[in-house]
């Protein structure tokens, strides 16, 4: 069986992989395994020196990365190369933090001494996606080698040459051999590795559908895991806010990474009064955007990632209008052997479309009008999904309180896109997974809380 990535931009053929066969995957888990019982008990410092140097590298070979990306998945080489600095930046962030985040933490009780330790529990399987084919691995990456895990890597099949590239970059900053590997299988092999006793953890990126397969397999062999899945973020717009702020800003958080995001903005929900002025500036702004070759720094709209999937999101849009759904930019697709989708704006967006109840993996954005605040939060909240979501309003408590306690998602953003950091925890609730990646939370993920108590 091979791997083959494809360019999503003219459809030709960039190279062939040869898959690892199931002796060839039980052997690098083995190996990875074995790595482990070193590394669990590397000091701390070390493994700071090893992750500031991947962030070294990582600046170093941005350009050649970005337009790495660009070729396998189409991303524009611009946001390519701002995907290779935020790695590095989470790679600096864990050096830096790593140490007092697994420090002891002493607890008073009746013991002579008694605290809670943060101990390694071994290989973590990584199930990664191909739309931030570096960012989601680091993401995951940077914190396991941190805390003293190692980890094998299940990549998305259209990237394969970014998953070789990440492996090799751990191995340029010094980490000991197999400490991470890269598993070149297909999805029919995720169970079986799941299955291998040596790993004791799994974390995934992706699908929902995705998501449930891999936590009912993991979950039947009592594996933790996390999930980091689908959304369809609702960004409200109220009467007091500054619409052309809010246009700017919702705009380039539904074209980000060619719409192809899970916390990109896929609903925008209006209140009434201000609905024709905020459809006049998001259409100019969405008109504006130039679709075309991802290696052009100019370009703001890459291929989607594959013809399929494309395919998958016209269909989408034409289900929603013929439901009643108003088209009023983009929605055809452009001629030639590729996987190119303008920027599209639909209105009359209702219940019951797929524009309304389906998360729409591109440049696609579906404009929701409400009647007032409260018909807004409750439209936005109208979903099975709840990664982020965003509220725009020139009052700052009434858009922190609507965030802190009115909308249902992992992140509530206030005047500004929803976007991942180092420092903060991400992740999901409902259908858009459980767990946390980054800051404290993330690192705390896939350690042993272990209890020490001393009579």
């Amino acid at each position: 069986m091979s791997i083959i990535s494809i360019n999503p931009a003219n459809g030709k053929i960039i190279q062939t992989y040869r898959s690892h066969t199931p002796k060839q995957v039980d052997q690098r888990i083995k190996q990875t395994h074995k790595a482990w019982l070193s590394w669990r008990n590397s000091p701390n410092h070390e493994r700071s020196e090893r992750l500031t140097e991947m962030a070294a590298i990582l600046r170093a070979q941005k350009k050649e990365l970005a337009i790495l990306m660009a070729q396998e998945m189409g991303k524009p080489v611009n946001q390519g190369a701002a995907e290779v600095e935020k790695c590095a930046a989470v790679c600096d962030y864990y050096a830096a933090n790593a140490t007092s985040f697994l420090a002891d933490q002493l607890i008073k009780t009746e013991a002579s001494k008694s605290y809670v330790s943060f101990q390694p529990i071994g290989v973590v399987l990584a199930i990664m996606p191909w739309n931030f084919p570096f960012w989601q691995v680091f993401r995951f990456l940077a914190p396991a080698l941190a805390a003293g895990n190692c980890g094998v890597l299940k990549h998305a099949s259209n990237v394969p040459g970014c998953a070789l590239a990440i492996e090799e970059i751990v191995r340029q900053a010094g980490f000991p051999d197999n400490v991470f590997q890269t598993l070149m299988v297909g999805s029919s092999m995720i169970e079986k590795i799941i299955e291998n006793p040596l790993i004791q953890a799994v974390t995934i990126t992706g699908s929902s559908s995705a998501g449930q397969q891999v936590a009912q397999k993991a979950g039947s062999l009592v594996k933790k895991t996390v999930l980091e899945l689908g959304g369809s973020d609702a960004y409200v717009v109220l009467e007091d806010a500054d619409l052309e702020k809010a246009a700017e800003t919702c705009v380039n958080s539904r074209i980000i990474n060619s719409g192809q995001s899970c916390i990109a903005a896929k609903r925008f929900i209006v209140v009434k009064p201000v609905q024709k002025e905020f459809t006049k500036l998001f259409l100019a702004k969405m008109k504006a955007k130039k679709l075309g070759d991802p290696l052009d720094v100019k370009t703001d709209i890459g291929p989607q990632a594959r013809v399929d999937l494309r395919n998958v999101l016209h269909d989408q849009v034409k289900r929603s209008i013929k439901k009643g759904a108003k088209c009023i930019l983009g929605g055809e697709i452009p001629k030639g052997k590729n996987a190119f989708y303008p920027a599209t704006v639909l209105t009359n967006v209702k219940p019951g479309m797929p524009a309304y109840e389906e998360e729409l993996f591109g440049p696609v954005a579906a404009i929701i009008v409400a009647k007032d605040e409260a018909d807004a939060i409750r439209i936005a909240n109208d979903s099975n999904f709840g990664l982020g979501s965003a509220v725009f309003t020139r009052n700052i408590e009434r858009g922190e309180r609507i965030a802190a306690t009115q909308l249902q998602a992992g992140s509530c953003f206030v005047n500004a896109l929803v976007k991942s950091d180092p420092r903060l925890p991400f992740g999901g609730i409902k259908q858009s997974g459980y767990g946390r990646e980054l800051g404290l939370f993330g690192i705390h993920e896939f350690v042993n809380i272990k209890t020490v108590f001393i009579g």
